[in-house]
């Protein structure tokens, strides 16, 4: 098996759906009220949770850092993480959106939290802190907290994938972010491809390992 990704050329062309739509259609479903502050929420199947999460650089090792925190200030999170204060306060109210975070009712004691996890958050945070772990032991952040490449690890780590069924796995990926999204995990080790004579002629993508050691942690997503 070959690493190398160049040359792709995709399967077919689908028809490419508005990155801000497709988020929103993942969102704004009516939201009616639980507990303070908290808020029902359309049910996503796992590739809506992945494509939702890494959507922003930073909702995955936030959702971590306010699990083993049990809460954070704003600062804190910039802090922690290395983020800009810009990135952060998109992330966060974005995470507010999808109704993994809420702001502490309680906050203005010095030592409250300022955002703290919904029960949504709760159940997916300790998988977010997981993967964060597991993606620091294997030096993998910069290429894997990119938007599409753990949905697309996660589609290929089902076995020997074509570049079309990606495009087909994936709402609202277009052809070009699949191939970035698969250069960069060729480049970090953590997929390969094989040739294939065909018919069709083409390319197959699977899981290296590295990347299968992602997959269980995203499976729990």
């Amino acid at each position: 098996m070959a690493t190398g990704v160049e040359g792709l050329q995709p399967d077919r062309a689908p028809a490419a759906v508005p990155r801000r739509a497709f988020l929103l259609a993942i969102v704004s479903l009516a939201l009616a009220p639980l507990t303070a502050g908290e808020r029902t929420l359309p049910a996503m199947d796992r590739i809506d949770r992945l494509t939702a999460l890494f959507h922003r650089r930073w909702a995955c090792p936030a959702l971590a850092q306010l699990h083993r925190d049990q809460g954070a200030k704003f600062i804190t999170l910039v802090n922690a993480l290395g983020a800009s204060a810009g990135a952060m306060r998109q992330t966060i109210d974005e995470l507010i959106d999808l109704g993994w975070v809420r702001r502490n009712p309680g906050y203005g004691h010095p030592l409250r939290p300022e955002y703290i996890l919904t029960r949504r958050g709760e159940r997916l945070a300790p998988a977010c802190d997981r993967l964060d772990r597991a993606m620091r032991s294997i030096a993998v952040q910069d290429i894997a907290l990119r938007k599409w490449s753990m949905p697309t690890l996660y589609v290929v780590g089902e076995g020997p994938t074509r570049f079309c069924r990606v495009v087909e796995a994936l709402p609202g990926i277009t052809d070009r972010a699949v191939s970035l999204a698969l250069k960069d995990l060729a480049s970090a080790e953590m997929i390969t491809r094989r040739v294939l004579d065909g018919p069709p002629p083409g390319s197959a993508y699977g899981a290296a390992p590295p990347g299968a050691r992602l997959l269980p942690i995203l499976d729990a997503i």
